[in-house]
């Protein structure tokens, strides 16, 4: 029987955060994107945890910024939480 390691329980989700360069040029301006977006994970992840933690499974997600503009705080943690809730769905 495998041994799960204590960091397997304690995150069992892997996220990255990414925009493209070549519809941000600045670097200001991705790292602010990435900023937010991380942000609104944080707030947000304890319940895909939680799920996850149920099901004793893991999650590898990297996240892709595609909108031309930046969005503000509050469309991103909407948008985050959509696609919490389709994760926790697809598991």
């Amino acid at each position: 029987m495998p041994v799960k390691s204590p960091a397997v329980n304690k995150f069992p989700v892997q996220v990255g955060f990414s925009a493209s360069s070549r519809r941000f040029p600045h670097a200001t301006d991705r790292n602010r994107i990435k900023r937010l977006s991380r942000e609104a994970w944080r707030l947000q992840k304890q319940g895909l945890y939680d799920h996850l933690h149920a099901e004793s499974r893991q999650l590898a997600v990297f996240l892709i910024y595609t909108d031309k503009k930046i969005a503000d705080f509050s469309t991103l943690h909407h948008k985050i939480s959509v696609i919490l809730e389709k994760l926790k769905s697809s598991c």
